[in-house]
């Protein structure tokens, strides 16, 4: 008896499953090449400032923002509820209780303006306006006094203010920049 017959069967089911998925194959979305390209989505904001947009706020108008898209998940104070907490324990990472807050643990505060702009709010990133993150970064930053609260941030103020644990980094590469 010929090997065809017996060969047939198993040629037929791997051909038919190849030509399957060909045409079960759905196309949905974009390439991620195409959505990393976007400005909203290829944005970095770097120590120094470069890359921050035109825009500018203050404490006041961040506490306003904050009760209204943060408080849920961060506390009404930035303490901390659902989410980490952003505020307080400034100082105490040399502590036996080190707690890294955004305040006490990030070395710029021009990471703070670039992560809320990218992912916050939680259900919502990219949805806040310029102003709305210098406002919300503005608070953050001066619940614990690193500015005052009267200071009106922006892309000229915010690379210059220096947060406590500004120091507390080692370049890796330090001849790199």
């Amino acid at each position: 008896m010929s090997m065809v017959p017996k060969l047939l069967p198993i040629l037929l089911l791997i051909s038919s499953s190849v030509y399957a998925e060909e045409v079960l194959h759905q196309s949905l979305g974009k390439p991620a090449d195409t959505l990393t390209n976007q400005a909203k989505w290829n944005l970095t904001i770097f120590p120094d400032g470069k890359n921050l947009p035109a825009g500018k706020g203050t404490s006041l108008q961040g506490a306003k923002l904050f009760a209204l898209k943060c408080a849920a998940c961060h506390g009404p104070e930035g303490i901390g509820a659902s989410a980490d907490p952003l505020v307080g324990e400034v100082g105490s990472l040399t502590s036996e209780d080190p707690e890294k807050t955004v305040n006490s643990y990030w070395p710029y505060a021009t990471t703070l303006f670039d992560y809320i702009r990218r992912a916050m709010p939680f259900d919502a990133p990219f949805s806040l306006t310029a102003d709305e993150v210098y406002s919300l970064s503005a608070y953050i930053l001066s619940q614990d006094d690193i500015i005052p609260a009267n200071l009106e941030l922006n892309k000229e103020t915010l690379p210059k203010v220096v947060m406590p644990n500004h120091d507390g980094f080692i370049a890796y590469y330090p001849d790199k920049h």
